[in-house]
């Protein structure tokens, strides 16, 4: 693939993965749990793993962690996205490069990942580690989300064809 095609294509990914993010903004938080959300954006970072490589994935998360941010939040939820979605994404790149993960199992890892980075950062902006208990909820919901995720993207992946490149 070309690099104007490449271009175009992270373009597109980015802001499918800016509008999913958006719309889930839009949607209450579950349970009324602080952090709790479905990750639908990881949909797209998911798909761009498995039909693109690890490079293009990273770059798609970074660009719509860092478009999100800009549009709908601050500095400080960059810090959180940030924290969440590079932890979140390292994970789920070296878990498939093992060869022996299916799609559902990175997702539900980086999705438990997200959490965890997400509560290092808070850790250190409220210096202090008695929020470390939240964990617990978070993994749960990041198990959740994760799976619904990782069912999701095993869906589109049988359904996408592998991206030349």
């Amino acid at each position: 693939m070309n690099k104007t095609k490449r271009l175009a294509l992270y373009g597109m990914l980015a802001a499918l993965a800016l509008v999913l993010s958006y719309i889930e903004a839009m949607v209450p938080a579950f349970f009324a749990v602080p952090g709790m959300k479905l990750g639908l954006t990881n949909l797209v970072v998911l798909v761009a793993l498995y039909r693109m490589d690890a490079k293009s994935a990273m770059i798609i998360n970074f660009v719509r962690i860092a478009l999100t941010s800009i549009l709908f939040g601050t500095v400080v939820s960059l810090w959180y996205s940030l924290a969440g979605g590079l932890l979140s994404g390292i994970v789920m790149i070296l878990l498939k490069r093992t060869g022996k993960f299916q799609p559902l199992t990175v997702s539900v890892a980086g999705g438990v990942m997200h959490n965890v980075g997400q509560i290092l950062v808070a850790m250190v902006v409220m210096q202090t580690n008695a929020i470390a208990w939240y964990l617990l909820v978070l993994w749960i919901s990041g198990i959740a989300a994760g799976a619904v995720i990782g069912i999701l993207g095993s869906w589109m992946l049988s359904r996408l064809p592998q991206i030349q490149r």
